[in-house]
């Protein structure tokens, strides 16, 4: 169990609740905030001032006044109603990500729903109880108000829910969980639906990937490197250091580090005809390191996030006041999302390229063509290397900006939103073919060092040729390889080549 205080959680702690699906609840320090918050709404719904989704209607209908009778109708209406996603559930992972996130943001104090609300998400957490939310439908303004209505139905014994690998009614699922379903009162609908944290949590997910992406690609890099016995001097410190850029400093770093002692390498320092290799070896640090700051400053955008208040109208308890504001409006996750999209198409681009130079014998410095040692009656890599060809262009227009696509929606209420949903969504099928791209990378890498003997790349890629050939064989004969690009893709995104071959690079 994970205690989080609100304000201070850390990108390690969501990615480990995304990553391991270790149940989170919030440190009972928060609750005297949240229930001071709690009671000025109670307060406000009693009164006869109209506040804005506590006594009045939502939107466009903000000035339509609900009797004090009526509000805990009102909140279930919204939850009804605004459940309108369409398209796949989101991923279980995703969704308890998404959970703790709202947890956070209600810890905070400021959103004015009772310890109660905050307790069934906890139990649901812990129990296993997963509401299914349909991907589709969050325009990333006024919150994510579909996917968090569809999460919320399922606190209250509406819409469905997973629990212990079954679908069912949400009420069915908390009926086996030992858990009742809530009765929202004034704003807590409101409240749970108010929010950037589907966006955040996929955006946070697509950057915990995109990561883990960046560390294997700074290895394979290496390992094609000496596959085609490129040069190591464009690793040479001072050349990066002479520009300045920490993350360009960084993969270069790993890279020299990486490649210490590759008999490869030392074998043509001397009488190589060659001045210099293509810019797909040569710049991987300052593309690759690019990428990488990028990625980091998606990651300060997105912990800040994380953390945030972001429902409407907001409790100030000290200062009394309830106020309606626009922290709902993600346009920080969409401009995070678009960063993270860029940096994993360039990623993929320049591994791609990389791909190529391989299996081309013109290019991949005496190389068997397409790196089969029977060419001609085998095809090798051939269709391979088209296969990332096809996933580097998906990625390149996946990678065109959302977060500029505003639409009008609510009768014009809503008159500027962020599209940040389907923005952080695009992620996931982005890092997934990254981590093909680099799968088969390394499956060419592999077989071109080897190529080499007997003659020997360096003690840490050994290590990472050892576990790729524990599992997937060299190439001889041409053979069934969609299974071993998958299996190599695997090994990818689980952090396996990175840790094989040794890459520690810092957030």
């Amino acid at each position: 169990m994970i205690e989080m205080i609100p304000g201070t959680v850390t990108l390690a702690t969501l990615e480990e609740i995304w990553r391991k699906g270790t149940p989170a609840r919030l440190d009972r320090s928060a609750r005297e905030g949240v229930e001071a918050a709690a009671a000025m709404v109670a307060e406000a719904a009693a009164g006869e001032a109209p506040v804005y989704g506590i006594n009045t209607g939502f939107g466009k209908l903000a000035s339509t006044k609900i009797a004090a009778g009526d509000t805990e109708t009102l909140q279930r209406n919204l939850i009804l109603s605004h459940s309108c996603g369409v398209g796949e559930p989101l991923a279980e992972d995703k969704v308890r990500l998404m959970m703790a996130l709202k947890l956070l943001s209600l810890g905070r104090g400021a959103s004015g729903v009772r310890w109660l609300v905050i307790e069934q998400i906890e139990e649901m957490l812990a129990r296993g109880v997963t509401p299914v939310v349909p991907s589709q439908g969050s325009v990333g303004a006024s919150g994510d108000l579909a996917p968090l209505a569809h999460m919320t139905a399922a606190m209250i014994g509406e819409g469905e829910a997973t629990f212990e690998g079954a679908r069912l009614t949400g009420a069915e699922a908390l009926k086996r969980a030992g858990l009742e379903p809530i009765v929202l009162g004034p704003k807590e609908g409101l409240g749970l639906i108010n929010g950037t944290q589907f966006s955040t949590a996929c955006a946070l997910a697509g950057l915990f990937q995109a990561l883990e992406l960046a560390r294997a690609s700074m290895a394979i890099a290496s390992l094609t490197t000496d596959a085609i016995m490129g040069s190591t001097a464009p690793l040479v410190a001072d050349i990066h250091t002479l520009r300045g850029h920490a993350g360009q400093i960084d993969v270069a770093t790993q890279m020299r580090d990486i490649m210490q002692g590759s008999e490869i390498r030392e074998s043509h320092r001397e009488g190589d005809t060659r001045v210099q290799d293509p810019y797909c070896i040569r710049c991987q640090p300052q593309v690759v390191g690019a990428a990488l700051d990028v990625l980091r400053m998606a990651a300060r955008t997105l912990e800040v996030e994380a953390n945030a208040v972001t429902d409407n109208p907001l409790v100030l308890v000290e200062q009394g006041l309830i106020v309606s504001g626009g922290n709902f409006h993600a346009e920080y996750v969409g401009f995070a999302a678009d960063q993270i999209a860029l940096a994993v198409a360039e990623i993929g681009a320049i591994a791609q390229r990389r791909v190529a130079l391989m299996v081309d014998p013109t290019l991949s410095h005496d190389l068997p063509p397409f790196l089969t040692p029977n060419p001609g009656l085998n095809s090798g890599f051939m269709i391979a290397e088209v296969t990332t060809a096809a996933l580097m262009s998906e990625n390149k227009h996946l990678a065109n900006p959302c977060v500029t696509d505003s639409t009008p929606t609510s009768a014009n209420q809503e008159d500027h939103v962020s599209m940040a949903a389907h923005g952080a969504l695009r992620l996931a099928k982005m890092t997934a073919n990254l981590s093909v791209i680099l799968g088969v990378e390394m499956l060419c890498a592999a077989q071109g060092v080897e190529a080499r003997a007997p003659l020997k790349t360096s003690h840490r890629l050994q290590d990472l040729l050892a576990m790729l050939r524990s599992e997937i064989p060299s190439l001889g004969d041409d053979r069934y390889l969609a299974r071993e690009i998958e299996g190599a893709s695997a090994m990818v995104r689980a952090g396996r080549v990175g840790d094989a071959a040794g890459v520690e690079v810092a957030v």
